[in-house]
């Protein structure tokens, strides 16, 4: 009998382990009561290059916090904010000596690369494709009331918090979502949230032919239990309500939070009545790296399922350096299933926000990546691989109707009117664009587009 053939990827059976904090100089003192604390966690969060530096000391070198510098004041259109739990996972397989020894390792760190970005990462060419958009999906434009986006003909996208306990780089809502930095002021709700909740409910209640509510924000987990469950109950009793997701990155980076017996015992009651009224509850998470995987993220999964909800879901986002290949995603997916019980679901092209180019892959790359990870999951849990279009929503990477590989614009049709175009006759006879970033162009491709920059087409509408 002849040995098993050599596969491009070799299934490993993922072995989830929590980093030790001890390592870092700040934090050789904290508990392990202390660091399954929310509240410590919460507390603790780093939210400075000041703050960074007490838990880092110089196992960082100067030139990373001046990198971080930078970037604070030139690039980043988030917030600093890095709980204790995520930070902890960076770097998390290098041994700790003397200054600077961990510079290296921070630079190349895939979770890294996306919570503390720092100027060198970004692209000196292409910062920001000439088209990118603070609203990419031009959400807050289909807003029926506020914070709430009716897209899709049966689904609505609630976002019901402008905050998180964490802020990713690549953060689409960029817009929205975080404090000010100086590149972006940021939009503000105007209405108080007990009346927009209100609105929103009202909403749902006069348009019986939405069925799927997104819970989101920002993170629900930044919610008031209280005024979390009791917005959920709210949802359960409109009968047009089958399918209720609520969408939180912390179920990853602040697990703490889902552990504690305030939420899940609000979600085992949450869990009895949607069983009761044949209602779908489920938790939708973020995880982009296997390091975010650790046996913290797992134990909160693992207890929200058992309050009977029906899944936990994980939504990544695709970006260079971090996932773009078969063996970084499935490693991910592999963590997510076996380790923790989370159900890989989608994962997105980057969406083109400002100062986004450097994390972006070319469609045609998501299109590879798709074909190389199918065979190893179950069907299940074989992630999709999306592009979500703007004013279309997400399309499988390989619908799209046509594909200029030179100038990187693929073009998308749909099957469906958003609110905007209710009257619009040509809207389903209507191509959209996708466009790839353009230093993955050939050099015809960049080309054409040096030239449309300079003519101003579709001109930058990145400015804060």
């Amino acid at each position: 009998m002849s040995d098993a053939p050599v596969q491009p990827y070799t299934y490993r059976r993922p072995l989830l382990g929590e980093p030790d904090w001890r390592r870092f100089p700040g934090w050789r003192h904290v508990t392990q009561a202390e660091w399954e604390s929310e509240q410590w966690q919460r507390l603790n969060s780093v939210r400075n290059a000041r703050q960074l530096r007490a838990v880092l000391g110089d196992l960082v070198g100067e030139t990373f916090y001046a990198d971080l510098a930078r970037d604070r004041a030139e690039r980043a259109t988030m917030s600093l904010l890095v709980p204790p739990q995520i930070l902890n996972t960076m770097a998390s397989g290098e041994p700790v000596a003397g200054a600077g020894s961990l510079t290296d390792a921070f630079y190349s760190d895939p979770v890294r690369r996306y919570i503390l970005p720092v100027f060198s990462d970004r692209r000196a060419d292409w910062p920001s494709h000439p088209r990118a958009t603070r609203d990419a999906l031009h959400e807050q434009e289909m807003w029926t009331v506020e914070g709430l986006t009716h897209r899709y003909p049966t689904k609505v996208l609630a976002e019901v918090v402008p905050t998180c306990p964490q802020y990713c780089g690549h953060c689409t809502r960029m817009d929205l979502v975080g404090q000010n930095t100086p590149q972006v002021t940021k939009t503000k709700f105007t209405i108080k949230p007990t009346d927009r909740l209100a609105a929103i409910l009202a909403y749902l209640r006069a348009h019986p032919e939405v069925r799927d509510v997104v819970v989101s924000g920002g993170d629900v987990a930044n919610v008031p239990w209280r005024r979390l469950e009791a917005f959920t109950a709210q949802l359960l009793d409109i009968d047009s309500i089958r399918d209720i997701r609520l969408a939180s990155k912390a179920l990853v980076t602040l697990p703490q939070y889902w552990l504690s017996s305030e939420v899940l015992s609000g979600m085992e009651r949450l869990a009895k009545v949607a069983r009761d009224r044949d209602v779908h509850i489920a938790v939708h998470t973020h995880a982009n790296s296997a390091r975010s995987v650790t046996p913290l993220a797992a134990r909160a999964a693992r207890a929200v399922l058992g309050t009977g909800i029906r899944d936990v879901r994980n939504q990544g986002v695709l970006m260079h350096g971090v996932n773009d290949s078969a063996e970084q995603l499935l490693d991910l997916c592999f963590a997510l299933v076996d380790g923790a019980g989370i159900t890989p679901y989608y994962f997105y092209l980057c969406d083109m926000i400002p100062f986004s180019e450097h994390w972006r892959i070319p469609l045609s790359r998501a299109q590879r990546l798709q074909d190389e990870i199918m065979g190893y999951l179950p069907g299940f849990a074989t992630p999709r691989i999306v592009c979500d279009v703007p004013y279309v929503g997400k399309r499988w990477v390989h619908q799209t109707v046509e594909y200029d590989r030179t100038r990187g614009i693929s073009y998308w049709d749909k099957n469906y009117r958003t609110p905007l175009e209710a009257d619009d006759t040509d809207a389903l006879a209507r191509r959209h664009e996708y466009l790839d970033p353009i230093h993955t162009l050939p050099e015809e491709g960049q080309e054409w587009w040096r030239r449309e920059a300079l003519q101003g087409a579709g001109g930058p509408s990145h400015e804060g």
